[in-house]
């Protein structure tokens, strides 16, 4: 009497489901996961609670334990049906889906055969009956009862069971002792899943099998006394049920695998179609590619012959780029698609390409390229060794002194320098070690000859002079301001002002012939400082600053003080801050020159724009060690120095040692300093003997490490093409020297040539400059062989004008002789002569650089950049052919076409 309320009251929270909430329930509960998560908790509140939250998420309102309830429920009713139904009798076998939603339409879930399953991939076999039944267990006193619950029972037989029922019905009602003895037989015999005969009777709606009197089942046959059908009938028929069921199941389940692995199969299939044809695609695009830069190629080597064979001879003029942005005119624009297509040819590779990871800056930087730069990486991957590389490169740019590493080494190690101290592994003040800058100030006081000691509190110290120049280019100068400075000067001061501070330099070009009595070449005056000032202000340019040079590199003059004074009184008019740069201060190897620093004056110009650099790096041959300092009265730079020394500082036991050896007077006075200039006189006394037997001019100059060498007459025409092509020309031959358009010098043909290196690599590195120069006459010669008349007198007039340059060198301090005399009268021999190594000057390897100008060549940098981003662009030629060309510029369009038919031929 109680079941039924108990019933209602335990289950009464997950009735009211529709057929689509219900669809849905089953479809989140039957995943493998939540299948797998139920099994391993003993409490699983939790799972059902996130399957109510998807549920409302798909707009059904249900609670986790509404959602638990129903599962229950509906895993009791499977339950019951298995064991109360396991046959239908007259009918069809049960589905998955009717088994799972007893009840719910036939196409809820879509047709079996089409593959449309309940929970997305067809049922294994047995899963329809391995339900957790735990709840289910836990009823047997439900279960297990005399009778079941009318509301329980479902009836889904056909008609005609109906009817067999009613009439079975009305038999029981008619002998009611026979049906209670029936009843009570029934009732000792239980099902194997603890449900009685009577109960699944009862609950399938047809009646229940009745044992005879002998204990035989009658089957559908009638007792005597007129009971129900007998039980083995219905066995039977429940077993032939079962089995066509199972024959159902599996051939449904054969059918949706055999859709599901074709589905698969044609999925791949296309996947591997569409592969294919990326593939097939990517190919073509990168040989249309390939084909495209190989015509793009062909066409500018064919211009590069063409033009080379009839320009005509330029005249000596450094080229200057205008900032004008019209376009270009055929000639100029022939001219930069020669040097564009050169450029890369620098570094030996390609120019890299923007970078989306870098900034506009970060580009700049990682794109900018020096040609002193090229040389030294070029150096280091192929250094000369006297017997693991004897055909390796000789560094003669690179201005180091290489002739005392003995006394160095011997100094060095020994035991003063090799002290640790904590307080030196620690961080220390960012100007340097109180000690060290104590020491440098002793030191700068006692050889620059200054009236009065100098102050360690004006000593900055920094890692390298270059960090200097950076540092104190971004505290004096804001962005696109300009700082003077004379050329030919050090290339990478250029790098060093520029790529962190974004300052610009000013040239202020001197010119190498002498102006007039008492003048020398490259003479730098107060007339040209103010020239170039005036020029400066009239181009809207903020000049900050000037830097001065002396002992000069790479023209290795020396200043006198009067020189000196008038700069800094030009400084001090224009309130330009002068940043004296004396790094070479203790080069000076000829006695009868005399070194004067700023700081020997007795009182500067303008103090506080007065600034002296120096450093470890030339004087005491220690390039590696990386020690500069700077010295300034004014406050204000010193403590904006400071901020900045925390990037740029020097490690502390260098410090150390640094300040130990500049303690040791008698070391520097007594050995290093007389045997380094006794051995700079000799290194530098063998160069020059060299330079006047091959006939070169140079500048005589008393300090430095280098020879300023006059290798114009080597040029077939006055150009910094040409003076490239005569650098390569060295490198060809292995031995490295400095053009000088990495020295931003106006006129073409000078190099920098660097003598303090060790005997032997001397004389290797001057008969490899000798061959290299040979084979420039030698290609001459034969390219003379070849000219007309016309082209003969032109030559003679050159010549002749050469003649007068030569005669204006006399204050060079030259003897031509040798190589020089003699070209005429070797002329025939060469002729006849084959010198497979003699590349005329005309070289595939050209670039132009932007180192003659004192003003951004925006124009040609975006000529340059538009031509090598073409390069890469496999649609360039058929987006700019000539024909699109001819609205634009006509003289344009002839030219490109001439060009387009010499690459043809």
């Amino acid at each position: 009497r109680h079941l039924p309320d108990l019933y209602h009251t335990k289950y009464e929270r997950g009735s009211n489901w529709s057929d689509p909430e219900v669809a849905e329930l089953l479809q989140l509960w039957s995943d493998e996961s939540v299948q797998l998560e139920l099994e391993s908790c003993l409490r699983n509140q939790h799972v059902f609670n996130r399957i109510a939250d998807v549920l409302r998420e798909n707009g059904i309102y249900r609670t986790g334990d509404q959602c638990r309830e129903k599962i229950k429920k509906m895993k009791l009713e499977y339950r019951r049906i298995k064991d109360n139904h396991r046959m239908i009798r007259g009918g069809s076998p049960p589905s998955g889906a009717d088994a799972y939603t007893h009840g719910l339409p036939g196409g809820a879930f879509g047709s079996t055969a089409s593959g449309g399953f309940l929970f997305g991939h067809p049922p294994r076999l047995g899963e329809l009956l391995e339900i957790k039944c735990e709840h289910a267990e836990s009823e047997d006193g439900l279960l297990n009862s005399d009778a079941a619950p009318p509301e329980l029972l479902y009836h889904t037989g056909s008609g005609d069971e109906h009817d067999t029922d009613g009439k079975s019905a009305g038999l029981d009602q008619e002998d009611p002792v026979e049906m209670a003895r029936g009843e009570r037989t029934t009732c000792a015999r239980f099902s194997p899943s603890g449900f009685s005969d009577q109960n699944q009777a009862g609950s399938s709606g047809t009646g229940a099998s009745i044992a005879g009197p002998d204990g035989r089942d009658t089957g559908n046959q009638r007792d005597p006394e007129g009971s129900r059908p007998a039980a083995p009938v219905r066995q039977r028929k429940r077993r032939r049920a079962g089995r066509g069921a199972l024959v159902s199941f599996l051939s449904w389940q054969r059918s949706a695998e055999e859709r599901l692995i074709s589905l698969e199969e044609a999925r791949l299939e296309r996947e591997a179609q569409a592969e294919e044809r990326r593939e097939q695609k990517e190919e073509r695009r990168a040989e249309q590619e390939r084909q495209h830069e190989l015509r793009l190629f062909s066409m500018f080597t064919g211009a590069l012959a063409a033009v080379r064979q009839t320009a005509p001879t330029a005249p000596p003029v450094a080229p200057t780029f205008s900032t004008d942005s019209t376009v270009p005119s055929a000639t100029s624009g022939h001219t930069a698609i020669l040097n564009a297509l050169s450029a890369p040819a620098t570094s030996g590779a390609e120019t890299p390409g923007h970078s989306v990871y870098l900034s506009r800056r970060g580009n700049s930087i990682r794109q900018h390229q020096g040609i002193l730069q090229e040389g030294y990486t070029q150096y280091h991957a192929d250094k000369y060794q006297h017997t693991d590389n004897p055909n390796g490169i000789i560094n003669m740019g690179t201005s180091e002194n290489k002739l005392c590493y003995d006394l160095l080494h011997k100094r060095m190690t020994q035991p003063d320098m090799l002290h640790i101290d904590p307080a030196l592994l620690q961080y220390p003040d960012w100007k340097g070690h109180r000690f060290l800058r104590e020491e440098v100030s002793r030191f700068l006081s006692h050889y620059c000859g200054s009236p009065r000691p100098l102050r360690a509190d004006n000593v900055v110290v920094m890692n390298g002079c270059g960090s200097l120049f950076s540092s104190i280019a971004a505290v004096l100068c804001d962005p696109e301001d300009a700082i003077l400075i004379p050329t030919p000067f050090y290339g990478v001061i250029t790098e060093d002002v520029h790529l962190y501070s974004g300052v610009r330099l000013f040239h202020v070009h001197l010119d190498c012939e002498p102006s007039g009595s008492g003048s020398r070449p490259f003479h730098l005056t107060v007339d040209k400082l103010e020239e170039a000032m005036r020029k400066a202000i009239s181009e809207g340019l903020n000049v900050r600053a000037m830097v001065l040079v002396n002992p000069h590199n790479p023209l290795a003059d020396v200043y006198s003080p009067q020189e000196m004074t008038g700069f800094l009184e030009f400084a001090k008019r224009h309130k330009l801050h002068a940043i004296v740069d004396e790094v070479y201060m203790l080069t000076v190897f000829e006695d009868t020159v005399t070194f004067h620093s700023v700081l020997s004056m007795d009182s500067l110009p303008d103090p506080q724009r007065t600034h002296v650099m120096w450093g470890m790096s030339k004087d005491f041959a220690m390039a590696g060690v990386r020690v500069g300092t700077v010295y300034s009265d004014n406050r204000d730079l010193v403590e904006a120095l400071d901020k900045l020394g925390m990037f740029h500082g020097v490690p502390g036991p260098i410090q150390h040692q640094m300040a130990i050896l500049l303690q040791d007077k008698d070391w520097i006075n007594g050995k290093f300093l007389p045997e380094n200039r006794l051995r700079m006189q000799a290194a530098h006394r063998y160069m020059t003997g060299e330079l006047q037997s091959m006939g070169v001019p140079y500048l005589h100059r008393p300090a430095g490490f280098y020879i300023w060498a006059d290798l114009r007459k080597y040029l077939y025409e006055p150009s910094f093409v040409e003076e490239l092509s005569l650098w390569r020309c060295f490198l060809r031959h292995k031995v490295v020297l400095s053009c000088g358009q990495a020295f931003h010098c106006s006129t073409p043909g000078w190099f920098r040539i660097v003598f303090t290196d060790r005997q032997q690599h001397l004389t290797l590195g001057m008969q490899r400059i000798r061959r290299a120069l040979e084979e420039i006459d030698g290609a001459t010669s034969t390219l003379d062989t070849g000219t007309t008349n016309e082209a003969t007198e032109e030559k003679g007039t050159e010549k002749t004008t050469q003649g007068d340059t030569t005669d204006a060198h006399k204050p060079l301090a030259v003897k031509s002789t040798s190589l020089s005399k003699n070209r005429s009268s070797e002329e025939p021999e060469e002729k006849d002569n084959n010198i497979p190594d003699a590349i005329p000057l005309v070289s595939e390897d050209f670039i132009l650089l932007d180192c003659q100008t004192s003003h951004p060549a925006e124009s040609l940098d975006s000529l340059i950049g538009a031509l090598r981003q073409q390069i890469h662009t496999s649609d360039w030629l058929e987006k700019n052919t000539p024909e699109l060309s001819a609205g634009e510029d006509p003289e344009l369009l002839d030219v490109f076409k001439d060009l387009l038919d010499r690459a043809r031929k």
